[in-house]
């Protein structure tokens, strides 16, 4: 008698990867309305940076503002975009 060994059998194919979760409504609602609050001081420390960048001699306070405003102009914009972005 001979011997009979079955077929092998086909590795399975990997399983598909889970999906990401969404991110909520609520939370990217929230996002870009903060990040329109943060527009407003980013818009102040470009007009008023403007201004004071014309004068000659500009305390160093009022342009360490002006990048405190900038900078938090520029985090307005970063999170409109994440939050339009998603994930």
């Amino acid at each position: 008698m001979s011997e009979t060994n079955p077929p092998p059998v086909p590795p399975s194919p990997p399983p598909a990867p889970a999906p990401l979760p969404q991110r909520s409504g609520c939370a990217t609602a929230f996002m870009a309305l903060f990040g329109v609050a943060l527009l407003l001081p980013g818009l102040c420390a470009i007009l008023f940076g403007g201004a004071i960048l014309a004068d000659q001699r500009p305390d160093p306070t009022i342009i360490f503002l002006v990048l405190l405003g900038l900078m938090a102009g520029f985090a307005g914009a970063w999170l409109i975009y994440a939050a339009i972005k998603g994930r």
